[in-house]
């Protein structure tokens, strides 16, 4: 019989596909070490992270599994972008990094692990590309990403104004990304959320939003002003420092977005978030992540594929993609 040490842990034991959910890399990447040295000499621009973590969800649960579910679908992508002519690696060479090591049952642990592997990906000069999880995992990656500006902005695509104080005392849940971000030195008047709608969202959370002075773009915006008014709108209030991005896909509506924690009827269209994503990202992304897709309530894979192009338009056009499609014959 083997003996086991009292106290003594087996890492391994919490490392396979069950709890990481790291079944290959996005859209066949090589993977790279988390390591600053390692990512600066490799000469990968973005590093692709998986934070398969849904632990302070209030609603559906199963956004654990969307990071591996997003790389599994990301075989239906290529690298290349015909309208544009546009090769994305030749211009901004991607590496996938996997997935964070959580730590069950410990959101603070768990958090400190991401934010120490994030510090390694934004220190080896490269953009944290990240998979979640739900809308938690914004809390640590954007308050490592931040390390690159002095005073970057914060864009946020979502449904829920998520400017809850904390959720029944828990102050890492993901109905407080908005308050976190303000907490960890975001400046209120450079965060802009987009797309929001519906019957979730608090009275309080939006007194704090105006308190705070943040911007709040409605749906009824966007369906008044058009996506090219938004962009403008976003483009004014994030600065010159760069923005983290951090696209919940319940912003869309549930038509195109059904795998989620909270589907979302009558949300953004995907043309509609393609144009603003595309109309932002040259100003600069300081890291990515999208949040909350849901594998198990997903039809045909399609919530999976919006997340993957998400970041593909986003790293494309902050990369230098041309703006007019080609013309052919």
């Amino acid at each position: 019989m083997t003996e086991v040490t009292v106290g003594s842990f087996d890492e391994t034991m919490w490392s396979g596909l069950l709890h990481g959910g790291h079944g290959g890399t996005f859209m066949g990447v090589p993977s790279i070490e988390l390591d600053r040295d390692v990512i600066r000499a490799s000469g990968t621009k973005a590093v692709v992270y998986g934070f398969p973590f849904d632990a302070t969800t209030i609603s559906r649960s199963g956004a654990n599994y969307g990071p591996r579910a997003i790389r599994e679908t990301s075989v239906q992508f290529t690298n290349f972008q015909a309208t544009y002519d546009f090769d994305l690696f030749a211009h901004l060479p991607l590496a996938d990094g996997g997935d964070c090591k959580v730590a069950l049952g410990n959101t603070v642990k768990t958090f400190e692990r991401v934010e120490a592997d994030i510090a390694e990906i934004v220190a080896g000069g490269a953009i944290p590309v990240v998979f979640g999880g739900d809308h938690s995992v914004s809390i640590p990656v954007g308050k490592a990403a931040k390390r690159v500006g002095t005073s970057p902005g914060w864009v946020q695509f979502d449904t829920h104004l998520d400017a809850a104080p904390h959720v029944g005392g828990e102050e890492l849940n993901h109905c407080c990304t908005i308050t976190r971000a303000v907490d960890n030195g975001y400046d209120p008047s450079k965060i802009v959320l987009v797309g929001i709608s519906g019957w979730m969202n608090p009275k309080t959370e939006l007194k704090y939003c105006r308190d705070q002075g943040i911007r709040v773009i409605w749906l009824e915006d966007i369906w008044e002003h058009g996506a090219a008014w938004v962009v403008d709108q976003i483009l004014e209030r994030v600065g010159e420092e760069g923005f983290y991005l951090t696209f919940d896909v319940d912003s869309l509506d549930a038509a195109y977005a059904p795998g989620t924690c909270a589907p979302t009827p009558g949300g953004m269209t995907m043309r509609e978030a393609l144009e603003i994503v595309r109309g932002i990202s040259p100003a600069g992304l300081i890291g990515i992540d999208v949040a909350e897709a849901l594998p198990a309530h997903d039809h045909s894979t399609r919530t999976q594929l919006i997340a993957g192009r998400i970041v593909l338009e986003a790293l494309a056009f902050h990369a230098g993609s041309p703006r007019t499609p080609v013309k052919v014959g």
